[in-house]
This record gives structure tokens, C-alpha cells and sequence, in this order.
């Protein structure tokens, strides 16, 4: 049984793979002007389990209730339960993620139908178990962020940061979704995510769907409406509505 926390809690933007804790901006900047207090920390990018265990050191630091909220990768890394599971009230996921138990990521993406431009546009460098994933950077925009500026895809191209080949076959646990209330932000028009992809996973941990039309990068396209989510989950958690 859901049970308000007394205080706000804080919010913790977990970024996903291709980009770095800056994709957040927006979100942090509306978030915090509404009051609530927001840690957006970086993602390694290593590996499931890793990646997780340092999101799990920073929510033994706050010592807060907590919503957790992943993009892309970052709802596989979310997805992992906490040490203590009290501390995280609610879970948001923005074009992300929820794996189920011994589900991998690259299971969601063989599982439906890949963007025309995937294959094309993803590398890995150097070969072996060391290996690293990126995407050209002559067609990041296209498949990552086509509803922003050149201006803005040429900059997120320019400072996208790889991932391990391993955090896309680690194998996750049994999920924290489970028994915490979750909502997802279905990007209609990713071409890094399919939305069918997005609402299979929605509606598999029964979150309630904010539908955006948006593509992958929807944390910079449409931050008011993934704040609007946050927010929501926040007024869940505290028992008042939209976390004012």
C-alpha cells in the first residue's frame, strides 16, 4: 500500500547512453523552479551492474525519498532495485528502458522492428569485449535528435559519449518497477527506440503513459511535458497532487 512520504523527495535524473548528464538541463532547470530538489549525476556507462551501483551509492548520500527518473539506458540502470527499497517512492521513465528479470537491452531492440537508420549509424571501436558503442556522427541527429536544431544535434554529436558493448547484454535482476508505481513518457517518433518497443514496456509494469511526440532526445525536445511526469510522480509520492 502506497504511503505519502512526508517531505518532497529529491528527484535523480539518470541519463542514458550517447550523452551525458547535460541532457537533463532543461528538466533540471523547470524542476528546481517548482521547488523540488534534483541530482543529476553521471552515468558511467560501464555496465548494468556497475552503473547501477553508483546511482545506489548517491541515494545512501541523500538519505531522501527519492524518485528515480531514466532515459534511454538509463531506465535499464533505474530498472535495478536499491539496497533500500523504501528510500525510492516512485520511478519515471522518459523513452527508456524497463527491462524484466534476465532481460537484456539488446533483447528489447532485436525484439521489434530497428529503425532503417540503425545499422547504418552504430559502430563499435575497438573490437573485443572492451569494445565501445557510438553512432556517426554524421547521422546522429537523424536517428538521435531530429526534432532539434542542426545547431543542437551537431553539438550533442560532438560530445556523445560511447558506451561499453557489455551494459547492452548485461542481464538485469529482478525489477525494482515490480512493486514501486512507475510512469513512461512514450516518444512517438524515436528512431533509437521503437515506441512500439516503448508502450510493450509501459504497459508491462502498468505505468501510467504520458504520450509525447518526440524523439529520443525528449528530456531537451519536450521538457515541460517530462517535468509535467516528474511532477506527477512527485505529488504521488507526497500525497498531493502535481508535488506542490
Amino acid at each position: 500500500m502506497h504511503r505519502p512520504t512526508p517531505d518532497p523527495p529529491t528527484v535523480v535524473l539518470v541519463h542514458g547512453a550517447f550523452t551525458d548528464a547535460s541532457s537533463w538541463a532543461a528538466v533540471v532547470r523547470l524542476l528546481r523552479a517548482s521547488g523540488l530538489a534534483v541530482h543529476a549525476p553521471a552515468n558511467p556507462l560501464r555496465g548494468l551492474a556497475h552503473d547501477a551501483a553508483c546511482v545506489r551509492s548517491l541515494l545512501r548520500e541523500l538519505g531522501t525519498p527519492v524518485v528515480l527518473v531514466g532515459h534511454g539506458y538509463g531506465g535499464a540502470v533505474i530498472s535495478q532495485p536499491a539496497d533500500d527499497t523504501d528510500q525510492v517512492v516512485a520511478l519515471c521513465y522518459a523513452a527508456a528502458f524497463g527491462l524484466d528479470a534476465d532481460e537484456c537491452v539488446l533483447d528489447i531492440v532485436n525484439r521489434f522492428a530497428p529503425s532503417p537508420l540503425a545499422d547504418a549509424t552504430v559502430t563499435t571501436f575497438p573490437s573485443g569485449p572492451g569494445s565501445e558503442v557510438h553512432i556517426q556522427a554524421e547521422r546522429f541527429q537523424r536517428l538521435y535528435a531530429d526534432d532539434l536544431s542542426p545547431e543542437a544535434g551537431q553539438a550533442l554529436a560532438s560530445a556523445q559519449r560511447p558506451i561499453a558493448s557489455c551494459a547492452l547484454t548485461d542481464r538485469s535482476v529482478s525489477p525494482a518497477w515490480v512493486d514501486k508505481p512507475s510512469w513512461y513518457a512514450i516518444a512517438t517518433a524515436d528512431r533509437m527506440l521503437n515506441p512500439a518497443a516503448q508502450r510493450f514496456m509501459a504497459q508491462r509494469m502498468a505505468a501510467t503513459e504520458y504520450v509525447l511526440n518526440s524523439s529520443h532526445a525528449v528530456p531537451l525536445s519536450r521538457p515541460e511535458a517530462v517535468v509535467a511526469m516528474i511532477r506527477e510522480a512527485t505529488g504521488y509520492a507526497t500525497g498531493t497532487p502535481w508535488g506542490v
